[in-house]
């Protein structure tokens, strides 16, 4: 029997806890004795700290440890380049920087304790923009940056091996080059060459649950930790690497995630609470608030994306140099790798035969990025979809018909040398332009003096790879746990394991447990990250489910005496078809008092080039304002190129989703920086969107039995959201004829441009 629950439109398995406040975040354990911690930040961008006195805060009552950088040790840490100090110890170097921390009975105690903390600083030149910190005369932010961790003369393979060390101390602390043909004669052999310089800004991940972690050493000396991470064994081993212990010292224990779309990955505010539980000898906990959020979080990173292109009259793009390059903020130690992609993406899934690919990561003194939904392909796709358009308007093409004819086919290498399989880009172009009417008449506008325009871009994005792990349980009252070491971010992993578990072993949702693993139950596990839940983990449940079903019948087999050969599962009973009899497996596990378990680790798409992708294509419908500038998004058709879907009341949540953070990227949302220092402290003046700013939704899914893993599964977590803004910046343009290239897309930009012309 085969219960045919894949595909099907199944709810959360953990949406009635969540909606009944029943489901445990890290804010609500309740630890016996647990204390409030609280962070000190700089109020300057960059300076000397010259002394510290917290005397009168460690004589508050109620106060029970204070802390500064004299107390954290000498180690750094992040994800792989750890560059980053538990607490300033000489200096600062971003306006929000941690330099002290306090322990104390309540929230208000701990800010009282703060306020008696007194620093005297030495103000600092510091360095705020990428151009400003490439000066040759810059101040250099790291020019230890050769000693830290993460730094090798011969990196790894992959893209987290490692960084090479700098030839003289530099803001610029990496960069790459990829040359593919002749870029020069590419450019000789075009028509037209066109050039221009795209802008994008920082955006907060815009989570309910703010970063939170709770630490508790018991009495000998083990470090339990709750957090809100999506990847566990991540914290754990930056954890230990922060503050020298081995890793297997620590246990992460799962706590459910209030959202994260990239940002909870890393461990910003751990290493402070370990040190504050190990000094005030009791739990601690830390909540940030959203002030400490937007201005010491780890945000999108801003970019600077030069796009050089030349194309012949006839469409054919001959030459394409791209020169990408990321505002990193004071340090890299929230990115894995140290570093974010999309320079491969500023050249995207087009046919150039002569390319050169230049990228640069820079350390200035404001906040350091992190990774956001899409991280460095929302900022390259930007960039280069809407480069695109210009280039079809120069030879005068049909937007549409000029991304048509160049789009890479079966067999076609991409402008950064990769050939993928199955190719549905111009099937998903086709879907989208037809679904959206994207040739036909324009929606009248709502009013004189307002202008309609259409627009169109895309994107594409490979599944990501990892390490999953999974265990079945067949138990002897008839039930089936599944254990994950997976905490849920949001995505609907659970979902889709209990989904791949019904469907392998033929059972009702109903009789499928969930078991959420700490991290001592395995080794290592890769979390949920890069738009790779859905394969990894479903291929790892999937092969989990095949070593229990081969327990199950082994043990079977011995407990009967029946030939194992003959044995095959059909849902509750044990079959031999060579007896022609059968058994209830929960029969025989209760009469034993016993339950049979079979696990697997299982990895998938580790350190090699992603073959298989999926093509997103979106086109907005806008109304210009010319009076005020006032940019309406109408109208958005979302087409996407898919593989088999598991859920799909998840999958069209996660298109939504990533809509819904594209169209704040596109038109509103942006941490504001002056002199450093991010201006917009609340949610009150950083703005996210909410309902009455979404448009008419429209999606048009183009099916095919191709992707990767057991079940064919192509990625769908990101790449909803990065053509979005390139979308709404051309039907702009199409709108008013005014191309604004710096994100997000304001009436005041659009005003100012349309004054200008």
């Amino acid at each position: 029997m085969t219960s045919q629950v894949l595909g099907q439109p199944i709810g959360r398995v953990d949406g009635v806890q969540k909606v009944t406040g029943e489901a445990p975040y890290t804010a609500d354990l309740p630890l016996e004795g647990v204390l409030w911690g609280k962070a000190l930040h700089s109020p300057y961008a960059h300076a000397r700290i010259v002394g510290i006195d917290a005397t009168a805060a460690r004589a508050l009552p109620g106060v029970f440890a204070v802390i500064t950088g004299a107390d954290t040790g000498n180690g750094l840490y992040g994800s792989n380049l750890r560059d980053l100090p538990v607490l300033a110890r000489d200096r600062v170097r971003f306006a929000g920087e941690r330099i002290a921390a306090v322990a104390a009975v309540d929230e208000d105690t701990a800010q009282q304790a703060l306020d008696l903390i007194e620093v005297e600083y030495e103000e600092l030149p510091a360095v705020f923009d990428i151009e400003q910190a490439m000066a040759p005369d810059a101040p250099v932010l790291h020019p230890e940056f050769n000693t830290y961790a993460g730094v090798t003369p011969t990196p790894g393979p992959g893209p987290f091996g490692g960084l090479r060390p700098l030839d003289r101390p530099s803001n610029v602390y990496t960069s790459r080059r990829s040359d593919r043909g002749d870029l020069e004669r590419g450019f000789a052999e075009a028509d037209f060459v066109i050039e221009n310089t795209y802008y994008t800004q920082r955006q907060h991940q815009g989570y309910l649950e703010p970063q939170t972690c709770a630490v508790k050493i018991d009495e000998a000396g083990r470090i339990h930790v709750w957090l809100g991470s999506k990847m566990p064994h991540g914290a754990k081993n930056g954890l230990a690497s922060a503050i020298g212990v081995s890793p297997e010292q620590i246990v992460v224990h799962h706590a459910f995630i209030g959202g994260d779309f990239g940002g909870k990955g890393g461990t910003i505010l751990l290493p402070i609470c370990y040190h504050l539980a190990k000094a005030a000898g009791r739990p601690v906990r830390m909540v940030q608030d959203y002030i400490e959020e937007l201005m010491a979080g780890n945000p999108r990173h801003a970019t600077m994306v030069r796009l050089r292109s030349g194309v012949k009259k006839d469409g054919t793009m001959t030459a394409h140099h791209v020169q990408f390059y990321v505002n990193c903020g004071a340090y890299a130690a929230f990115k894995p790798g140290g570093i974010i992609f999309g320079p491969e993406q500023s050249a995207g899934p087009y046919r150039v035969p002569n390319t050169r690919i230049e990228a640069a990561h820079v350390y200035t003194n404001t906040i350091p990025g992190g990774y956001m939904r899409g991280p460095g392909e929302s900022q390259a796709v930007f960039a280069l979809e809407s480069h695109i358009d210009e280039l079809a308007r120069a030879v005068g093409m049909d937007p549409a018909e000029f991304r048509m004819k160049n789009l890479v086919g079966e067999g076609d290498e991409t402008a950064f040398g990769v050939v993928f399989e199955r190719v549905r880009g111009r099937e998903t172009l086709q879907a989208a332009v037809e679904a959206s009417d994207f040739g036909g008449p324009k929606p009248a506008p709502s009013a004189p003096g307002r202008y309609a325009g259409r627009g169109i871009a895309l994107g594409e994005r490979p599944p990501g790879g990892g390490i999953g792990n999974a265990a079945i349980t067949f138990r002897p009252d008839g039930t089936v746990v599944a254990g994950t070491p997976i905490f849920d971010q949001g995505s609907g992993t659970y979902t889709l394991i209990v989904q791949v578990v019904a469907e392998e072993l033929g059972l009702p949702l109903d009789r499928i447990r969930l078991e959420v693993w700490d991290t001592d139950a395995v080794r290592f596990d890769s979390g949920v990250a890069g738009s790779w839940a859905a394969r990894v983990n479903t291929g790892a449940v999937h092969d989990a489910v095949q070593n229990a079903k081969q327990e199950l019948l082994r043990w079977t087999a011995q407990r009967l005496e029946w030939p194992l050969e003959s044995l095959v599962l059909d849902g509750d009973e044990v079959r031999s078809t060579a007896l022609n009899e059968s058994v209830a497996w929960r029969d025989l596990l209760a009469e034993a008092g016993e339950s049979v378990r079979g696990q697997a680790t299982h990895m998938a798409g580790m350190g090699e080039l992603a073959h298989v992708t999926s093509f997103c294509v979106q086109v907005a419908d806008v109304e210009v304002d010319a009076e005020t500038g006032e940019v309406k998004l109408l109208r958005l058709t979302t087409a996407h190129d898919v593989g088999r879907i598991v859920n799909p009341i998840g999958h069209q949540g996660q298109i939504n989703g990533g809509i819904v953070t594209g169209i704040g990227y596109a038109l509103m949302e942006e941490m504001r920086v002056e002199d450093g220092r991010v201006t917009n402290l609340s949610l009150g003046d950083y703005k996210l969107p909410t309902a009455r700013d979404l448009p008419d939704l429209r999606t048009v899914l183009v099916e095919t039995d191709h992707g990767v893993g057991p079940y064919a599964i192509k990625a769908i977590g990101e790449v909803p959201t990065t053509p979005v803004a390139p979308a709404v910046a051309n039907a702009v343009f199409d709108a008013c004829g005014v191309r604004i290239r710096e994100l997000p897309i304001t009436a005041e930009k659009v005003y100012r441009a349309l004054r200008k012309r």
